[in-house]
């Protein structure tokens, strides 16, 4: 009876009743064409196998048993014989988070702390349902710091160490308000020892900084003081750190960010609240720039301090930012910019690229660095960001956040939270999706953690892609055609290379004696062209998930789906797909339908088609002139202009001279002349397409007229002054004349001016002397002293008159 349930359709009719379940639209269980229980469970969440064995009416295939589960129970299928395994989750460790108190009177180790819960989950999952499961963060109050000083030593952060010289004790007291365990070390770095970063002369390695003895050798890094929570060790180390001096200005500050990340054993990192603070004045040299001093061998990620110097900064190059990212990451270290003023945006632009780090503005000499690191860590630490190892390909993630004051968030921000406090709870729903079965393996293991911490959800997965009556199978079958497959969940499984119903058929059996011999084209080996099931000598075509796709043909060779495709549309939307080839509308064509017959698109401006330099296909002008380019041909980056780049051939056409006389007819076949008597009977605007009028010199210095345009067939038409206009010859003897005219002339002028100088000069001189001969007091005073050595008598007489 049970080999009568089995028999399989003779004819095409039963074939159809075979499928008829397969013909109704969006039933992605049916059209699975499952030929296994596991089959059908990968198909959808909502797809179950009937295992009873009379299910199956007969003609049915195997497939049918695979089927919604609605549909499985309205056809008959009791509900114990449906196999629908569903996925499930369990929490492996799930330590409350703690609740410690600053200044309690337990000791709690660093590692006994736990901020994140659960710790541990597995999850069983089904392909397309997902598991979702709540992830707890809550920041523990005291907890342990290591922070880490990395400091540029080149010359000009000079003044900067002499104020980190007491940063340790200070550090310590002000971090004393944060945490009761913290922990401080410091390093420093310059640049790489090799050329050009450095001078390598003698005198330069003892000393690279000019008038300054307090200089040591330039280094790449070096790691002064492991972490310690003495402060005063702290101060009295840096205290003895000399500056150092390299040539160029970015430092070679990423190498130590590397050696820092990765060498934790030697520096020694607690699994805490790592924080490293890098502080510069300058800027930075990455991946690639160690080509400058013949350094090819990318950064290898690697530890190699050797007493505490990094040594192989000469062998391999600076790291890239992406390395960094992943190191940074993986070894939990968040990072402090605290960088000077002028490079703030540069290092804005780096803390844009690594997750969970600062950017601090420093002062001129590094005053404010205590403030700086308290103020980034308070701000660092008030930002909760999971992140993910790389998951397995079959696994999806999706991130959901619950944050304070109801604040919500999806996608990447359903993977943060900010403005965290002490104290505060926050909690994230994670939903783990698979889309399929592993090819290898049932389980996988991914990771999440808040970013900058050490703590992490462990996720084991386990994916069902087998039924359970699987491990009820009977192995080697008689039910299955003597033993060509195992008889589980009510039906034949059949062996590699066998197919159907009972695994009576072999794929390998090509003859024309073959029941499925009539489901192969011509000079194929694939049955049904791998899209339908030969049942009875007849093709059956798979039913699609979306009902507009549509295998069809005698042999399944064809459908409406897989013709060629234009900006992501079949046949671009300008046509139908008919059996895998471009049925294109009208005006179209092309293999995806992607060419416009329509020219339009390809008209330049001065209407021709290409600018009559090119061919236009599908819409699009193909410039056949090198030269030219632009969607209608009209750009040339390189051309002279229309009069420059036919001056030669108009001269040598017209006038038989120039440059290209002698190749005239070789080079300048490609226009046709026509000689005017005047300028005036040049063609004007509107009498041709593309008129250029033109104004050139010729090799005897003459100036030609012409005009360049292309007329109604697209010939280029050139219309040229017969006559050029020469410039005339000097006149001789009026030039001569007036040169001596003018020399007579400037002669004579010289001279009157110089009279006209000297009469001013003398009026001045007259002028002044009558002025002082005026001022001039003559002194009638007599000197007492001074005796006449003439005398004068008065004759008595004198005067009167006789007589008397």
């Amino acid at each position: 009876m049970a080999q009568i349930k089995f028999l399989l359709c003779f004819g095409l009719l039963n074939c159809l009743i075979v499928y008829g379940f397969a013909q109704q639209g969006g039933n992605i269980c049916i059209a699975a064409n499952a030929k296994s229980c596991a089959d059908c469970i990968q198909a959808g969440p909502n797809c179950g196998w009937c295992k009873n064995i009379t299910f199956l009416q007969e003609g049915e295939s195997t497939s049918a048993r695979c089927d919604d589960l609605e549909v499985l129970k309205t056809k008959g299928c009791p509900p114990g014989e449906i196999e629908n395994p569903r996925g499930s989750q369990e929490m492996l460790k799930n330590k409350e988070v703690t609740n410690r108190v600053k200044g309690a009177a337990e000791s709690l180790r660093p590692e006994d702390i736990t901020q994140i819960q659960p710790q541990q989950v597995r999850l069983k999952l089904r392909i397309g349902e997902p598991q979702t499961f709540s992830l707890k963060f809550k920041r523990a109050e005291d907890y342990p710091i290591d922070l880490y000083y990395l400091m540029d030593l080149s010359y000009s952060m000079k003044d900067d160490l002499e104020n980190v010289k007491s940063l340790g004790t200070s550090l310590m007291s002000k971090m004393k308000n944060i945490t009761s365990d913290f922990r401080i070390g410091f390093g420093s770095f310059v640049e790489k020892t090799v050329m050009p970063y450095i001078s390598t002369t003698p005198a330069k390695i003892r000393n690279p900084c000019t008038g300054d003895l307090n200089c040591t050798s330039p280094f790449s890094y070096r790691n002064v003081l492991n972490f310690t929570s003495n402060g005063s060790l702290f101060n009295k180390l840096v205290g003895d750190q000399q500056i150092s001096g390299n040539l160029d200005s970015p430092e070679g500050g990423f190498d130590a960010i590397m050696q820092v990340a990765v060498c934790g054993s030697k520096i020694g990192w607690r699994n805490v609240t790592r924080l490293l603070v890098f502080s510069t004045d300058a800027g930075f040299h990455f991946a690639g720039d160690g080509k400058l001093g013949g350094i090819v061998l990318p950064n290898d990620g690697q530890c190699h301090l050797d007493d505490n110097m990094y040594t192989m900064s000469h062998y391999y190059d600076y790291p890239s930012i992406a390395h960094l990212v992943q190191k940074l990451s993986d070894n939990n270290i968040q990072i402090i910019f605290a960088v000077t003023q002028e490079f703030q945006p540069v290092y804005k632009e780096l803390k844009n690229l690594i997750p969970k780090s600062a950017v601090g503005t420093l002062s001129s000499n590094s005053s404010n660095v205590i403030q700086l690191i308290i103020d980034a860590y308070n701000s660092l630490s008030s930002e909760v960001i999971l992140e993910n190892n790389k998951l397995p390909k079959e696994v999806a993630i999706e991130y959901k956040s619950f944050c304070k004051n109801g604040v919500n968030g999806t996608g990447d921000e359903g993977r943060k939270c900010s403005n965290i406090s002490i104290g505060d709870e926050v909690r994230f729903e994670i939903k783990v999706t698979a889309s399929q079965c592993p090819e290898k393996g049932q389980s996988e293991t991914i990771k999440i953690k808040p970013l900058g911490f050490t703590e992490e959800v462990e996720i084991n997965l386990e994916f069902i892609c087998e039924c359970d009556c699987h491990n009820e199978g009977i192995a080697d079958s008689d039910l299955c055609h003597y033993g060509n497959g195992t008889f589980e969940c009510g039906a034949c499984r059949c062996k590699p290379g066998r197919i159907g119903k009972q695994c009576e058929c072999s794929i390998e059996e090509v003859n024309s004696e073959d029941m499925s011999g009539t489901c192969r084209a011509t000079n194929s080996s694939e049955i049904c062209s791998n899209n339908g099931e030969c049942i009875c000598g007849q093709c059956v075509c798979k039913k699609r998930e979306n009902t507009n796709e549509i295998y069809s043909g005698q042999y399944c060779q064809c459908d409406n789906f897989n013709c060629d495709r234009s900006d992501g549309l079949i046949c671009g939307g300008h046509g139908e797909c008919k059996c895998r080839e471009c049925d294109c509308w009208a005006n179209y064509t092309g293999s995806a339908c992607e060419c416009p017959l329509d020219t339009t698109p390809c008209e330049a401006a001065n209407g021709q088609i290409c600018n009559g330099r090119g061919i236009c296909e599908c819409g699009v002008c193909n410039c056949t002139d090198s030269k030219f380019q632009g969607p209608t041909c009209e750009l040339c980056q390189t051309c002279l202009g229309v009069c420059a780049e036919h001056k030669d051939c108009v001269q040598c056409k017209a006038f038989n001279k120039g440059e290209k006389k002698e190749r005239c007819e070789e080079e300048c076949s490609h226009f046709s002349l026509i000689l005017v008597d005047r300028r005036e009977k040049l063609p004007q605007p509107g009498q041709y397409e593309a008129l250029t009028h033109c104004k050139e010199k010729d090799i005897d210095d003459c100036w030609f007229y012409f005009t360049y345009s292309v007329d109604s067939n697209n010939k280029a038409v050139v219309h040229v002054v017969k006559t050029p206009e020469c410039p005339t010859g000097p006149d001789i003897i009026p030039i001569v004349a007036g040169v001596v005219a003018g020399i007579v002339l400037i002669g004579l002028a010289l001279l009157l001016i110089w009279k006209l100088l000297m009469i001013i000069h003398d009026r001045r001189e007259f002028a002044k002397f009558e002025k002082e001969k005026m001022n001039a007091k003559w002194d009638t005073q007599e000197n007492p002293i001074y005796k006449s050595p003439i005398n004068n008598f008065k004759n008595p007489n004198y005067g009167r008159k006789a007589g008397l």
